[in-house]
């Protein structure tokens, strides 16, 4: 039995999921989101940090997986996005694997230029999910799945 923990990584809103792999089959233990748009730039990486950390010492995962930092016309909108994505790799304490944003669409809904809108569909049907999912905790869950799909590839045993 092995837990996944997926990062949707962002300078306002860092989305985090949780899932368990039972065989071929995913299960859902836990998602949501830090939200630390009101807060100066150095507290939210801290918020970033710490709250993670509470999800991981609740969940204790043993994988995380990422989402890659896609390349911004703003060039300070994407250092702020680095630093976010850098506070919640240390927050995790394990190996992380990164994947693109057309990577976690593809393996979550067969095509890499998904909307959010397909994602979070596929996201609730895979994990058989009801009602609404917020779409940072979504676009994190679509990385725990999309790296639950690939580790086999990776040759990751735990």
């Amino acid at each position: 039995m092995t837990i996944i923990i997926g990062i949707d990584p962002g300078s306002r809103r860092t989305g985090y999921g949780v899932i368990r792999l039972l065989g071929n089959r995913h299960v859902y233990l836990d998602s949501g989101y830090l939200d630390v748009a009101s807060f100066p730039v150095h507290e939210r990486l801290r918020k970033i940090f710490l709250g993670l950390q509470q999800v991981i010492a609740a969940w204790q995962p043993q994988e995380a997986a990422i989402e890659q930092i896609f390349m911004q016309e703003n060039p300070n909108s994407a250092l702020k996005l680095g630093q976010a994505r850098g506070a919640a790799m240390v927050a995790l304490e394990i190996p992380v694997e990164e994947y693109s944003a057309r990577q976690v669409k593809k393996s979550v809904v067969g095509t890499g230029a998904a909307s959010k809108d397909q994602v979070q569909f596929m996201v609730k049907r895979l994990l058989n999910l009801t009602g609404d999912l917020q779409p940072d905790a979504a676009d994190a869950l679509a990385v725990a799945i999309c790296h639950a799909h690939v580790r086999g590839r990776l040759n990751i045993r735990t």
